[in-house]
């Protein structure tokens, strides 16, 4: 038996294997509310366009909020045989008000429905995934502002480089949070327009009004071709892509919290909400959170890069490849969500283990950009002959197994005659961050009046 939906054309139903291959009622059930939605909104636009009755408005508008009623509800029934979730709403639409339910797909094709739907449901999610980056950006800027004076190395190559503070490096993921929402916001308004009503592909013959459903879905304006609003999923991609460059943020503080939690660094503690034990060694504390958001940033980058390669090769306008949109967005951005409210909960739970990350910002001589510096704004040696003195400097202190601090003035004098005793006052770690007050700098008292102004602007 055909497919009483659509197979009016064919004289048998698919075979077994084409069912299980074409079917996408497990997964885009979830496009529920918004399929609906964008129902309602079209069935109340061929009542205002005189396209259709007022009954049967009335009647299709009652018998889809019953049906929506029924999925919130947990009760509706969905049918691997219908598809897909426009042909399984409109099937019990059919059993609650009769014939009257045929009309709710005039003027609108399954293209053109499920480029909204999926318009709608990724509009809805990259709004959620901006308060969640927000409220990540609020737990970093308060532990950012608890911890302007905790002093800690800063590293390039992973090798200790200058000092900084902690809440200086909390910072630092703060600025890149609110790029992340800056392309969440941009990639939302750039798909703020609506397909429906561009049919199949080419638009329609009845005198609809794609400007009311528009407004009535919120998007700013429907799309300008036909053709391009059933093939368009670059609102999918864009989305992907800049949720990708998130998790890329989110997986590299995850992966310093891997390190710095392990008792060869111990720059930090987590409490046992976000770690785990080992199920042979009971000594340990496993930071599997911060593990699994580290490793869920290659689900949600390969989401991206498949639906690349699905959109690559397609010609022209809807083709059914385009079904394999939907798990991987649908995953991704659930991953990402996950990820942002893990990363939120480990923020405001750890501590820096202050005493720790102070002997080690002293550590490899740190301040060594600060005695080249000295030498140059109280000698007035050119930085590279500075640079070259310090070397000296370092290599002598690394020679005798002491930090350029414990260097004696003679000692000092060795490779450069006109140190003075002033030096010394450089070389301490506090001295070190307080004196770097440049915008954007480590000095504890620049990174309160960053912090604060953040917090006030998430408020």
């Amino acid at each position: 038996m055909s497919n009483r939906m659509w197979g009016g054309r064919f004289a048998s139903g698919p075979a077994e294997i084409m069912e299980e291959i074409n079917a996408s009622i497990g997964f885009d059930k979830r496009l529920a509310p918004q399929d609906i939605r964008g129902s309602l909104a079209h069935v109340a636009m061929l009542g205002q366009a005189g396209i259709l009755p007022a009954e049967d408005v009335a009647a299709i508008e009652a018998g889809l909020k019953s049906v929506r009623d029924e999925i919130e509800a947990g009760s509706f029934t969905f049918k691997r045989e219908l598809e897909d979730i426009h042909m399984s709403v409109e099937s019990r639409l059919t059993e609650i008000v009769g014939p009257a339910a045929g009309r709710l797909h005039t003027a609108r094709s399954r293209n053109d429905q499920v480029a909204t739907d999926m318009k709608l449901w990724v509009r809805d999610t990259l709004d959620s995934l901006d308060q969640q980056a927000a409220d990540l950006q609020r737990a970093l800027s308060q532990k950012s502002l608890k911890h302007a004076d905790t002093v800690m190395p800063g590293f390039t190559h992973l090798q200790s480089a200058q000092p900084v503070t902690f809440g200086h490096h909390c910072l630092a993921y703060v600025e890149m949070l609110a790029r992340d929402r800056g392309r969440f916001r941009d990639a939302r308004a750039r798909l703020n327009e609506c397909p429906l009503g561009a049919a199949a592909l080419a638009g329609t013959s009845f005198p609809i009004d794609r400007h009311a459903t528009a407004s009535a879905l919120g998007f700013d304006r429907p799309t300008a071709n036909s053709l391009d609003s059933v093939a368009d999923r670059d609102f999918a991609l864009e989305s992907l892509a800049a949720a990708s460059i998130c998790a890329v943020h989110l997986s590299r503080f995850a992966e310093e919290l891997v390190v710095w939690t392990s008792a060869q660094f111990n720059f930090v503690r987590l409490s046992d909400g976000f770690t785990t034990g080992s199920s042979i060694m009971p000594q340990k504390r496993n930071p599997d959170a911060a593990e699994l958001v580290r490793a869920k940033s290659g689900r949600i980058i390969g989401a991206l890069t498949g639906l690349l390669i699905v959109m690559k090769g397609l010609p022209l306008a809807y083709s059914k490849d385009m079904q394999e949109d939907k798990e991987g967005t649908f995953d991704a951005l659930q991953a990402l969500s996950l990820c942002l409210a893990a990363l939120t909960g480990m923020v405001k739970d750890l501590e820096p283990n202050a005493e720790v990350l102070a002997q080690a910002a002293g550590s490899g001589y740190a301040t060594a950009t600060d005695l080249a510096d000295w030498l140059v704004r109280e000698l007035g040696l050119p930085f590279r002959q500075a640079h070259h003195v310090t070397g000296r400097l370092v290599g002598a202190a690394s020679a005798k197994g002491v930090g350029l601090e414990e260097l004696s003035l003679p000692e000092m004098q060795e490779a450069e005659p006109r140190i003075t005793e002033a030096v010394y006052a450089v070389l301490g770690v506090a001295n070190s961050v307080a004196s770097r007050t440049s915008y954007g700098g480590t000095a504890p008292e620049n990174v309160r009046q960053q912090a604060q102004s953040w917090i006030e602007r998430l408020a």
